[in-house]
C-alpha cells in the first residue's frame, strides 16, 4: 500500500486547491473568452505541473507508484479531452454566451471533483472488502470499451433529459440568458435563467463520466491517493484546453477507437487481478488462479502513451481528417463569437 509523509499529502491537497480557487475567482471576476495563447498557456502550466508531482511522486514513493499516477493521470487526462466534445455540444445547444462558458465549465469541474471524490471514497471501501469486485469493474470497462467502439450515441446528445424536460415543466424559466445570472426577472416575477439548465446537464455528464473513468483508473492502481490526484490533474486545465482545441476535436478522429482499445486492455488486465486473487468459492473452487499474469504498470502506461500517440499522429495525417466538417451547432458558435466580439469592438 502506498505510505506517503502526512505532510506531503496534505501540503499536495492545499497547494491544488489554492489554485483552483484562483482559477475560479479569475472566472468570476473577468468572465471572457480566453485567446489561443492564453488558452495555451494555461494548459501547459496545468500540464508541467502535473509532471513536476510526477517526479515527487517518484522521488518519495519510488517507480512502481509513480508510475500508476503517470498511467493514471494520461488515462484520466485522454478521457477528459475525448468528453470534450460533449461539453462543446451542451454549450452549444443551450446557445451560451461564449463569455460566459469559462464560468460554466469551471462549475462543471467542481461538481466532477466532488462527484469523483465521493466514487472515489466508495470505490476504496469497496475494493478493500471485496476483491471479486474487480470482475465487475472488468466486465464493465470491456462493454463499455465495446459501446465505444461501435460508434454509436452521438445522436444521444440532441436528445434532451428526461429529468431537464421534467425540471423546464416544474420550474419558471426565462427563454434567455441574463448574464451570467441564475435568477431574473420577468414581467415582475423572478425566474430562473437557462444557465441552471446548463448547470444540471453538465453535472449528470459529469456523473456519467466517473461512472466511466472511476473503474478504468483504479484497474491501474487501488491507491485513492493515487486516483483522486490523477482526476485532480486531468481536470484542472480542461476549461482552458476546450477553448484550445475548439474544431480540433472534429479532427481526431481516432481517438474513440483510442479510448475504446485502453478501456478493453484495462478491463482485461482487472479480470486478469480478479482471477489472480480470486476467492469466489464457485471459480476454482474458492482459490487464486496462480497461471493468471499481473500486467505490470510499466506495461500499462506503454500500451496507453502509445496508444494515444498512434491514435493522434493517425488522426493529424489521415485524409479523412483533413476533410472532416466541423459540427453545424459549433459552426453557428463560432459565428456567435466573432458576432460578439465585433460588437464588443464597436462599443
Amino acid at each position: 500500500m502506498l505510505d506517503l509523509p502526512v505532510w506531503f499529502e496534505v501540503g499536495s491537497f492545499v497547494v491544488l486547491g489554492l489554485i483552483l480557487l484562483i482559477d475560479l475567482l479569475l472566472v468570476i471576476r473577468r468572465p471572457h473568452e480566453p485567446s489561443m495563447k492564453e488558452a495555451g498557456l494555461w494548459v501547459a502550466f496545468y500540464v508541467t505541473l502535473a509532471l513536476v508531482f510526477a517526479g515527487a511522486m517518484f522521488a518519495f514513493t519510488g517507480a512502481e507508484f509513480g508510475g500508476q499516477f503517470v498511467a493514471g493521470w494520461v488515462t484520466e487526462y485522454s478521457l477528459s479531452i475525448d468528453n470534450l466534445f460533449v461539453f462543446i455540444i451542451i454549450m452549444a445547444r443551450f446557445s451560451v454566451p461564449r463569455k460566459y462558458q469559462q464560468e460554466v465549465l469551471m462549475v462543471g469541474i467542481i461538481i466532477a471533483l466532488i462527484l469523483r471524490g465521493i466514487f472515489i471514497m466508495l470505490g476504496a471501501i469497496v475494493i478493500e472488502q471485496f476483491s471479486w469486485v474487480f470482475y465487475i469493474f472488468g466486465a464493465f470497462l470491456l462493454w463499455t470499451a465495446w459501446k465505444q467502439a461501435q460508434d454509436e450515441g452521438e445522436d444521444e446528445e440532441d436528445r434532451e433529459n428526461p429529468l431537464i424536460a421534467k425540471i423546464r415543466k416544474v420550474i419558471p424559466m426565462s427563454e434567455k440568458f441574463d448574464g451570467n445570472k441564475l435568477r431574473t426577472v420577468v414581467d415582475g416575477k423572478k425566474v430562473f435563467t437557462p444557465m441552471l439548465i446548463v448547470f444540471i446537464t453538465i453535472g449528470l455528464t459529469d456523473l456519467l463520466f466517473a461512472v466511466d473513468s472511476i473503474p478504468a483508473i483504479f484497474g491501474l492502481t487501488q491507491s485513492p491517493f493515487i486516483v483522486f490526484t490523477a482526476n485532480l490533474f486531468a481536470l484542472m486545465g480542461l476549461r482552458q484546453l476546450y477553448f484550445l482545441l475548439g474544431g480540433l476535436m472534429n479532427r481526431l478522429i481516432y481517438l474513440k477507437h483510442a479510448l475504446s482499445f485502453i478501456l478493453a486492455f484495462i478491463g482485461v488486465k482487472l479480470v486478469l487481478h480478479a482471477m489472480h486473487v480470486n476467492e469466489l468459492p464457485f471459480i476454482n473452487g474458492g482459490q487464486h488462479i496462480e497461471w493468471a499474469p499481473e500486467i505490470p504498470t510499466f506495461v500499462s502506461l506503454a500500451v496507453i502513451v502509445g496508444t494515444i500517440i498512434v491514435a493522434v499522429v493517425a488522426s493529424l495525417v489521415s485524409s479523412k481528417a483533413k476533410t472532416a466538417h466541423l459540427d453545424p451547432r459549433l459552426e453557428e458558435d463560432a459565428k456567435k463569437s466573432l458576432r460578439d466580439a465585433d460588437l464588443t469592438d464597436a462599443e
